[in-house]
């Protein structure tokens, strides 16, 4: 089958020698050239195949959770991780009543009408989003206006529940797909840390590691991040939570925010380091590992000693390896001594494949950092 600028090609993939390896959907405009679908050579790939593979892939998050990660205490998290379920290019996260759909693969684009028909299908689910980041629209030739058109009307936010907190998220309107789900389990982690400290959380978004802080005794707070809005979020969190301890929140550059802060003689007892990408392609890696260098030594000046630094990185292409030799040499140069407590990751319904080590995206270290 040929492919068009509407539909891909089911193309089979063959070694050298001639022996079929697998088979893929195929596509001339798109990154990458062929998505993997499956290795049995008698499998179709079609509408069919798709809705198994969501039922499977919701039926496993069942399975994976525990039991802080499920109803009552939780109900937002992901139902498919692209390629670890079988879906090249394919996010779907649920925020209670509703959920989003992010498409980071053209090849995917003629089954939408099928998987949103399973999804809309779910119990209790009440809206559904399709969306598309603007990378992934340029990269993969993506119509965005074509995923709008498969969504349900706009009706503002919605309330979720994580382990037992309460966050409103705008289903598709904001960062990743609403809010960052991913680091659901590393917020408990972290919480448990923050009982009588001083707490500066950089990148800090729309607040959630912070109101987990406060949940956990932190004894003040300061926030940073670009974004107002994020940050007025950030505040009705708060509120919606009833945290009863002084938090503040500053808007601005985050590394020129930190050098302020280092200026103004200000120190803490745990600082909590959740910046955005870094590294986008292999080219940028270099660059992308001196901007997490900075962060990491600017926070640790800025540690008291015994103080907790919890440092993370969403960068696929940067490995657990890098991120603890940027710790290394952010050491170093800020003469401080630095003990890792905690090796951080995804949680169970972000799970990697073995097979695509790509999907291990998300790693995090919590160290005490010492004089």
């Amino acid at each position: 089958m040929a492919a068009t600028e509407s539909a891909p090609a089911v193309v089979d993939v063959r070694s050298h020698e001639g022996e079929w390896l697998a088979r893929g959907l195929f596509h001339p405009s798109a990154d990458l050239a062929v998505r993997l679908m499956t290795w049995t050579h008698d499998e179709p790939l079609d509408d069919r195949l798709v809705a198994t593979r969501i039922e499977r892939a919701v039926a496993l998050r069942g399975q994976m959770l525990d039991p802080l990660d499920r109803p009552p205490e939780t109900t937002a998290h992901r139902l498919v991780f692209a390629e670890s379920d079988g879906l090249p290019g394919l996010i779907v996260d649920r925020y209670g009543p509703a959920v989003v759909v992010r498409v980071g693969a053209v090849a995917m684009t003629p089954f939408l009408p099928r998987i949103c028909h399973e999804l809309r299908a779910l119990p209790g689910v009440q809206r559904l989003h399709v969306e598309a980041d603007e990378d992934e629209v340029k990269r993969e030739g993506l119509d965005a206006d074509a995923l709008r058109a498969l969504s349900d009307s706009d009706e503002g936010p919605v309330e979720i529940r994580e382990s037992g907190l309460v966050y409103e998220v705008r289903p598709g309107a904001s960062q990743k797909t609403g809010f960052y789900l991913d680091q659901r389990e590393n917020r408990r982690l972290v919480a448990a840390w923050a009982a009588g400290r001083r707490v500066l959380s950089v990148y800090c978004f729309s607040g959630a590691f912070e109101v987990a802080a406060a949940r956990g005794g932190a004894a003040e707070i300061l926030g940073l991040d670009s974004s107002a809005p994020a940050l007025e979020q950030a505040r009705r969190h708060h509120e919606l939570n009833a945290t009863r301890i002084p938090v503040e929140y500053r808007k601005g550059d985050a590394p020129a925010l930190l050098r302020k802060l280092r200026d103004e003689g200000r120190s803490f007892d745990l600082v909590i380091l959740d910046p955005p990408r870094f590294v986008f392609n292999r080219a940028q890696k270099a660059r992308g590992l001196r901007a997490y260098k900075d962060i990491n030594l600017l926070a640790m000046k800025l540690l008291k000693p015994g103080g907790i630094l919890a440092s993370f990185s969403c960068s696929g292409l940067v490995h657990l390896e890098d991120l603890l030799e940027t710790l290394r040499w952010s050491a170093v140069d800020a003469q401080r001594s630095v003990r890792v407590q905690k090796l951080c990751g995804q949680p169970a319904d972000h799970a990697h494949l073995t097979t695509f080590p790509e999907s291990a995206y998300l790693k995090g270290v919590i160290a005490r950092v010492d004089e």
